[in-house]
């Protein structure tokens, strides 16, 4: 019995030990490890937008389905584009 409560604790310690190793990858927060190994910041790579549905982009009007819209209005319970 003293055996099989002995080893449980060793694996619930060696689990803990374990788990914040792998939750950040042993570089901290903020980071991650990349191709080869190195730790590299969890940025976005350049270019790369994500645009809000619905929300207007002075120059360039409202971001809907993939398309720019110069214009919305009300209708029913949402919004339609021009």
């Amino acid at each position: 019995m003293k055996a099989l409560a002995a080893f449980g604790l060793a694996s619930v310690i060696a689990l803990a030990a374990a788990s914040p190793a792998d939750a950040m990858q042993g570089c901290g927060r903020g980071y991650h490890r990349g191709p080869y190994g190195h730790c590299r910041p969890n940025v976005r790579p350049m270019g790369t937008h994500v645009f809000v549905v619905g929300r207007y982009y002075p120059g360039r009007g409202y971001w809907h389905n993939g398309r720019w819209y110069h214009s919305r209005y009300r209708h029913r319970q949402g919004w339609r584009y021009r």
